[in-house]
């Protein structure tokens, strides 16, 4: 069941969490405001599931800037549920362990995340520096202090 068991990714949030945005339609800003919207799932029952994507963006995020303190079993299933989309089922096949335990895993890692977010605040001190660049940018005239400000926003 293990595909790619030898190729290790080297990326922090998967491209697709970052690239499924939709440009707002929004009069006052020209059409250039983004947003991110809501993907509609079909669920087991036939309805339809919303999958907010700034959820998934920001699950994304904690991982990027707290994964490394979980352990390596709760990084494994974490990115297997969260980033590459495995099923319970199928992330417990492979760990040896039932649905139950991953889904309870699962969990306990986003508690795990979160309450480092809630003690640290490295996200939204990110989110906040991110956004005053942009808002220094848009509020100069000058190249140079435009070039700098794009610099900063690609290193971030």
């Amino acid at each position: 069941m293990q595909k790619n068991a030898g190729v290790k990714k080297k990326y922090l949030t998967p491209p697709f969490l970052c690239s499924i945005l939709i440009k707002s339609r929004n009069l006052e800003s020209g059409g250039r405001n983004v947003k991110a919207c809501n993907l509609a799932v079909r669920n087991r029952e036939g309805g339809n599931t919303a999958i907010g994507l700034e959820k998934l963006e920001y699950k994304g995020m904690l991982y990027d800037f707290y994964g490394e303190l979980l352990t390596q079993h709760q990084k494994k299933v974490y990115e297997d549920a969260v980033f590459n989309d495995l099923s319970l089922s199928e992330i417990a096949d492979e760990q040896g362990i039932s649905r139950q335990g991953v889904h309870d895993l699962i969990r306990r890692c986003d508690k795990i995340l979160a309450d480092y977010e809630n003690k640290l605040h490295l996200v939204e001190k990110f989110a906040k520096i991110k956004s005053n660049i942009r808002e220094i940018n848009s509020l100069t005239d000058d190249e140079r202090i435009k070039k700098l400000s794009n610099e900063i926003i690609e290193e971030l």
